[in-house]
């Protein structure tokens, strides 16, 4: 008879910082009754992901036992954690729990995708529970970079799991609660058998520094610039974003938020009682009539997101604003690895246009991620048996592992697609499962092996022929001809490039056997195979070839 194993099973920011997805389960093998916690996304780059528009995980597993998925918990309503439920939620279509922020958020996903919102339902905070088949769920507040953000009291048979999500340890994080070292304590009291546990600063050997700090460095800089102020940070993160409007209320400017993404996070913030005020705002109408010394703007796009206020404004007018020489533009953010470019766009088009920009500076932003001894005090505080490191690349997986081990406490990593079996005396991953990537490309979910994107990319790199060849009682009627896509115009003979590939193609159509002619596929290969070594010939490289064979009968 099988025994019954407690499971943990990453889909999703198990060897990556994003698109985070976790599956816990109790019960027999191949049996176990399921809960969900996350469903974020990830976000596209054209070097890899050319055109897609959001990345999410594969939840193929979960599709394949969704009869034994009892529900989906939210931790906090960061996109990377929330951003997939709108989309995804209709495959899997099981009870959404959140906390009351994080909860409208998600509706507002539902809505967006056309779904009811009220599948979303609000819990309140530790000592509250919610029961999902064999477990015991509760939300126990933390602090993080987005309001209303919590750990969750995962209680099942098979022992208990403190699943940290995002956190830092900061007292004063201006908007949600601040950290309470007294009520985790309470709450994780009692033998605790896995700590899955935020990974992604476990790099940094300081202990994690305040928002409230920031207060007094931004008002000085905004109060000091001599023309107008825009500033960027992460939408999500209201503290920041209140107290960048308060540095410009105090400085006797008028704020204006710029994005879609900026507005909504303030709204639902103060629509949910997590901000009981903030600065008045005027529109970007009249921000257009106001004199540039007594105006800020705080804009969305700190990751150099191309259709974002940042990005824009760079490039040139935004809603009838623009930025000019003198004016200073403030990044109160930290550049998430991979965006550095497109950041660097934004930096440099800004300076071109005698802008002084202020970025990469630690007094006007700190982190929303627990630092190396904030991780060692949560280790310490909620004394579990197994840690488990999540929500990182695999360096910071392992490094973290390492950290816990050094303290004499079991440890293991796990990556996305494993399953880890956390009953017995050691944890240890007994199978793995397909957690590949979902992309939404337009309005269309595609399978990452697909080979769409790889069959966009390699356009990209290689440019396109078009053959169009007519055949009459199977012989050529006239000669072929070419369009070309992404190439150049003219290659090594100095010959158009079209007229040199139509030539070449003219005299094989003329030598062509019958046996070729009357046979599509043979035709288009070879057609293709001369079209590639010609171009080869000419431009030094292979082009992906489209052949279309078009018949007339007499």
């Amino acid at each position: 008879m099988s025994r019954n194993r407690l499971i943990y099973l990453p889909l999703g920011g198990a060897g990556e910082i994003g698109m985070n997805a976790y599956v816990y389960g109790w019960g027999e093998p191949g049996r176990e009754r399921l809960i969900l916690v996350d469903l974020g996304v990830t976000f596209p780059d054209m070097d890899t992901t050319p055109g897609v528009n959001l990345i999410m995980p594969d939840i193929s597993f979960l599709k394949e036992n969704v009869d034994r998925l009892e529900a989906i918990f939210i931790t906090h309503a960061h996109e990377d954690h929330v951003g997939a439920v709108g989309r995804l939620w209709p495959e899997l279509r099981v009870p959404v729990y959140a906390r009351a922020f994080t909860g409208h958020i998600a509706r507002l996903k539902l809505e967006d995708a056309g779904q009811d919102p009220e599948i979303v339902e609000i819990v309140e905070p530790w000592p509250a529970r919610v029961e999902a088949g064999p477990f015991k769920v509760a939300f126990l507040p933390i602090s993080h970079s987005i309001p209303e953000s919590a750990g969750l009291i995962i209680d099942s048979p098979g022992g208990r799991i403190v699943h940290t999500g995002d956190f830092k340890l900061d007292p004063e994080p201006g908007v949600g609660e601040p950290w309470d070292a007294e009520l985790w304590r309470e709450a994780t009291a009692g033998r605790v058998r896995a700590l899955v546990c935020d990974s992604t600063n476990v790099f940094s050997p300081r202990e994690g520094r305040s928002e409230a700090g920031l207060k007094e460095p931004i008002a000085k800089l905004v109060a000091a610039a001599p023309h107008m102020v825009v500033a960027t940070t992460f939408a999500s993160n209201v503290a920041r974003v209140k107290t960048l409007a308060e540095a410009g209320h105090a400085a006797g400017r008028s704020v204006c938020l710029l994005g879609r993404a900026m507005r909504r996070m303030v709204e639902s913030a103060v629509k949910t009682g997590i901000v009981d005020s903030f600065p008045t705002t005027v529109t970007p109408e009249d921000a257009r009539d106001i004199p540039r010394e007594n105006l800020m703007l705080i804009v969305t796009g700190s990751q150099g997101e191309r259709r974002a206020a940042s990005a824009q404004l760079s490039r040139g007018k935004y809603l009838g604003l623009e930025m000019a020489e003198g004016d200073t533009f403030l990044f109160s953010s930290k550049t998430i690895p991979g965006n550095e470019r497109a950041i660097g766009r934004i930096l440099n088009a800004f300076s071109e246009m005698g802008v002084d920009v202020v970025a990469e500076d630690d007094r006007y932003h700190v982190s929303g991620h627990a630092n190396r001894p904030d991780l060692e005090k949560m280790h310490h505080l909620v004394d579990p048996e197994v840690v488990v490191p999540m929500h990182g690349e695999h360096r910071h997986l392992r490094e973290h592992a390492k950290l816990a081990a050094a303290a004499g406490r079991s440890s293991i990593v796990v990556v996305n697609g494993a399953v880890c079996d956390l009953t017995g005396a050691e944890p240890h991953v007994v199978e793995h499962v397909e957690a590949d990537r979902i992309y939404l490309d337009g309005d269309i979910l595609i399978g990452a092996l697909d080979g769409i994107v790889r069959d966009r990319i390699r356009l990209a790199l290689n440019g396109h022929v078009i053959v169009q060849v007519i055949v009459e009682n199977d012989e050529p009627l006239g000669e072929p001809w070419v369009e070309l896509v992404g190439l150049p115009e003219v290659g090594q003979s100095r010959a158009p490039l079209v007229e040199v590939l139509e030539e070449d193609l003219g005299q094989f159509l003329m030598r062509a056997g019958r046996k070729t002619l009357t046979d599509d596929e043979t035709l288009e290969d070879e057609l293709r195979k001369i079209a590639r070594k010609t171009a080869q010939d000419e431009i030094g490289r292979k082009p992906e070839v489209t052949v279309v064979v078009s018949r007339l009968e007499g």
